[in-house]
């Protein structure tokens, strides 16, 4: 199931890139496209410390629980653990999928990538 939404999404992002001529979403592609075991993987502690408030955060990969979240931002990844995305959303914050991310935000403006 994982690897077909990951196919689509892969599919999607490439697509997105170039209707809006953006590198944003071939980068987040490209990042998909590595093995598991390369693919990012980041914890709540290292986007609040990299962010800012009011910010939009890209994870290309997995959102982890570790640490704290002091900051109202918007963090769009492949997945989210159960603690990480109650976390987030207990800080004020917003757990969104990057297809969300593309549909809301199809030229990829202030998003940082983390990861």
């Amino acid at each position: 199931m994982k690897n077909q939404q990951m196919q689509s999404l892969i599919k999607e992002l490439k697509k997105s890139s170039i209707e809006n001529k953006v590198n944003i979403w071939k980068r987040i592609a490209t990042d998909l496209e590595k093995s598991t075991t390369k693919r990012s993987v980041v914890n709540l502690s290292k986007i609040d410390r990299y962010s800012k408030q009011d910010e939009t955060i890209i994870v290309p990969g997995k959102v982890l629980s570790m640490g704290e979240l002091n900051k109202k931002i918007t963090i769009a990844a492949f997945t989210f653990s159960g603690e990480a995305a109650r976390k987030i959303t207990n800080a004020g914050s917003k757990a969104i999928s990057i297809e969300e991310l593309i549909k809301n935000n199809p030229k990829g403006n202030k998003v940082r990538i983390i990861g």
